[in-house]
């Protein structure tokens, strides 16, 4: 197969089982363009985990250290960080254990933010001066899927609103992406005052919040898929795909990747360890898509 897809070559790639792996990618390039469809998390998947050694930031952080936020809502924001990011990506917990806590950590911090008086007109400011950044190779990912007609589902436990304008600003916010995520709710002076439900948090990316939405069933045809994820949540995001025929699972592991590694593994179909690029996935893309 690294013929055909050489960036599998990597010295980040890991893979359980590559005859599986292999059958799964060709099974992809055979079903066609027509079918494919890929959906993926945002935070630390479409965007970087970290630069020259610095962590970049997630769609939440660049709000919760922005120049809007208080010092003592600052504060009160890391601390709940603190708390509760450890019990986010402890192998040792169990998904329930996680799950009750992980939606106490976003409606603490939805709250904390809500007392901000966050104003929509300075979104794109706070956007424009944060340090976020999308993996290298990004535009090359969404050029491949958008001149393909690829459907890209982006789902994603963060804020929307932010979220959005990082691709807006990266000029690749083409029509065939669509995103559900967590969005705010401004009143008639475009000030912040809740948070649009259903609450998506990093354990719940699955069909429970997507009630109505109805997006899977427009693309029924859509039956082969690439996920794109950095936590065990973001498994479950096809959940709500009516007949899925091929799935190729990509992850990407960041953080405690000595500790995670075998969890990983388990998991995904491929796992790329502190990979801050796409090239593998375009490498992937390219290979299916070019017939």
């Amino acid at each position: 197969l690294c013929l055909q897809v050489p960036e599998l070559e990597k010295a980040t790639v890991r893979i359980r089982q590559p005859e599986r792996v292999r059958a799964i990618i060709q099974a992809l390039r055979e079903q066609g363009v027509a079918k494919l469809q890929v959906i993926s998390d945002f935070d630390m998947t479409l965007s970087r985990f970290g630069c020259n050694g610095r962590r970049c930031p997630t769609s939440h952080n660049i709000l919760d250290t922005s120049r809007v936020i208080s010092e003592d809502g600052k504060k009160k924001l890391k601390d709940l960080l603190h708390y509760y990011y450890p019990i986010e990506i402890d192998p040792n917990r169990t998904l329930e254990e996680k799950r009750p806590l992980m939606v106490e950590w976003w409606t603490k911090a939805h709250e904390l933010l809500v007392q901000q008086k966050i104003h929509k007109g300075d979104i794109a400011q706070i956007v424009r001066e944060s340090e976020a950044m999308l993996r290298d190779g990004f535009e090359e990912f969404f050029d491949q899927l958008h001149k393909n007609n690829v459907p890209l589902f982006i789902f994603s436990a963060g804020v929307g609103d932010i979220l959005e304008e990082i691709i807006r600003q990266a000029n690749v916010f083409y029509s065939n992406v669509n995103v559900v995520s967590n969005y705010m709710g401004f009143n008639d002076e475009g000030v912040l005052t809740h948070f649009k439900g259903p609450l998506i948090h990093t354990y719940n990316k699955n069909n429970t919040v997507l009630q109505g939405t109805g997006y899977f069933q427009q693309l029924s045809t859509r039956t082969s898929i690439i996920l794109l994820g950095d936590s065990m949540g973001d498994l479950t995001m096809a959940d709500g795909v009516p007949s899925v025929e091929n799935i190729l699972k990509i992850g990407f592991l960041n953080d405690k990747v000595e500790e995670r590694r075998r969890k990983y593994l388990d998991s995904y179909d491929i796992v790329l360890e502190s990979d801050e690029t796409l090239d593998v996935v375009n490498g992937i893309l390219r290979y299916i898509l070019t017939q």
